[in-house]
């Protein structure tokens, strides 16, 4: 198997393919269309060479990955819109900030819509687990027990919320487009001709999901912050915030890491992740993995392109 530099994320009725600076969108229109956005992309990196070290890079990816998977949710879900809504007369709060911010709207909804997941996900996974352990820090005079009460509480609802969203009908077609995506970036990494029978006879599990990518963070989070003693509601939130970062990056590393290794360590690593992702994938049908054909194959010709032009 030849591993290649190439993610994906499913989005509504579609699947996102992205290779270095490029991305590419195809989104089953209702119409049954398949359409497809492809969109340069430029990292920060390339601008400041420091994020281009370890733990660093893997920071910067990470909100990296929210903006642009923020931009793709957006645009897909612009080909679902209510009949009516598109009918209906924009109100005064529309009106104010269309005046207010123009053509960069779209950014500002963007930025907005980061921002609020970044807030929900710390109060959902950082203060609820902090609240709830520092409540039993009375029974648990170890403050390594407290910290490991917290991790527990944080994977309890980590494995909640994935199995909650699980349930929803429209997360499950979501989630067979998550499928979609893994199984054809499997079929690509076995150099199979990126085909429906082909895809279909790949495994919808891969290693260097997002899914997986989380669970290190949780899990990489119970380690760093179980050898920070400290005792007090503010400073332990203090600790996990700014300590996120750190974990993001490091979490990152294990996540590439477990993309290119095959010994035996590696894979026991990625069990858990790949377990979970029975609960965030389900199996595609064919006309799903043609959506996810048809981003793989636009990112990697745009891919094809780039070497053409750098070779003359």
């Amino acid at each position: 198997m030849k591993p290649v530099d190439v993610g994906g994320q499913a989005v509504i009725e579609g699947v996102m393919m992205k290779k270095k600076s490029a991305y590419a969108v195809a989104i089953r229109k209702p119409d049954k269309e398949i359409v497809i956005d492809k969109k340069e992309f430029t990292s920060f990196a390339e601008k400041v060479k420091l994020f281009k070290l370890p733990i660093l890079r893997g920071m910067l990816a990470f909100v990296e990955s929210l903006i642009i998977g923020m931009r793709i949710l957006t645009y897909s879900a612009e080909f679902f819109e209510v009949e009516d809504e598109k009918d209906k007369e924009p109100g005064k709060v529309d009106k104010f900030f269309n005046k207010v911010f123009g053509d960069k709207l779209d950014k500002v909804v963007i930025g907005f819509s980061v921002v609020l997941s970044i807030l929900l996900a710390m109060g959902l996974f950082i203060l609820l687990p902090l609240f709830i352990s520092q409540l039993l820090k009375d029974y648990l005079p170890n403050p390594n027990l407290i910290n490991l009460a917290d991790g527990v509480v944080r994977v309890v609802i980590f494995l909640s919320y994935l199995k909650i969203i699980s349930l929803m009908k429209d997360i499950q077609r979501v989630f067979q487009y998550h499928g979609a995506e893994h199984k054809s970036i499997n079929c690509l990494e076995h150099e199979e001709a990126l085909t429906v029978e082909n895809i279909k006879k790949h495994s919808r599990l891969h290693k260097r999901c997002g899914t997986n990518f989380l669970l290190i963070v949780v899990m990489m989070s119970i380690i760093v912050l179980m050898i920070i003693d400290v005792r007090t509601f503010w400073l332990r939130l203090g600790v996990r915030l700014l300590c996120l970062p750190l974990i993001a990056g490091l979490s990152y590393e294990i996540i590439k890491w477990l993309g290119r290794s095959e010994s035996k360590i590696a894979k026991i690593i990625a069990v858990p992740g790949l377990w979970l992702q029975n609960l965030t994938t389900r199996e595609p049908d064919d006309s799903q993995i043609e959506v996810a054909i048809a981003a793989l194959k636009e990112v990697l010709e745009k891919d094809e392109e780039d070497h053409q032009v750098c070779a003359q």
